[in-house]
């Protein structure tokens, strides 16, 4: 991830808080910092990564990463908040594409992410993550055409 300054679509200024507490959460957890990360999210945090895994904590992200890719980090598209955010209720996208090195070392760039999160008065209570790893893959073992 970088610092340039990410382009944002929000609607209201509770959209605009929950796109930049979700800018910051992901900033904090890719560092990896996830025990700085926690300050964002709700007790009960639902996590649902590629494939269906379930988790609860960002530290459990970090770990996932950690057996998948040598390294990872992100290079933000845009960041869209659905339209009518409210304190009670924000659903915010963060796009983009991942870019790092798998596990043997092999350099990768330009996989495809999206990540959803549900936000209720300032926290993150759910984050849904989406990306193109397992289709990059099956093509790198010859497995899809």
């Amino acid at each position: 991830m970088n610092d340039a300054p990410i382009p944002i679509i929000a609607d209201n200024e509770c959209a605009m808080k929950a796109a930049t507490i979700v800018d910051t959460y992901l900033r904090t957890l890719m560092i990896p910092d996830p025990e700085s990360a926690r300050r964002f999210i709700a007790p009960d945090l639902q996590i649902t990564f590629t494939g269906g895994r379930v988790m609860h904590d960002p530290a459990e992200c970090a770990a996932f990463n950690a057996g998948r890719y040598a390294w990872v980090k992100k290079r933000y598209e845009r960041i869209e908040v659905v339209s009518g955010a409210t304190e009670k209720e924000a659903i915010v996208y963060s796009l983009g594409t991942l870019f790092g090195e798998w596990p043997d070392g092999t350099p990768f760039e330009g996989n495809r992410y999206v990540d959803r999160y549900v936000l209720s008065h300032g926290r993150i209570t759910r984050m849904e993550v989406w990306n193109d790893s397992a289709e990059r893959l099956l093509s790198r073992a010859g497995l899809n055409s």
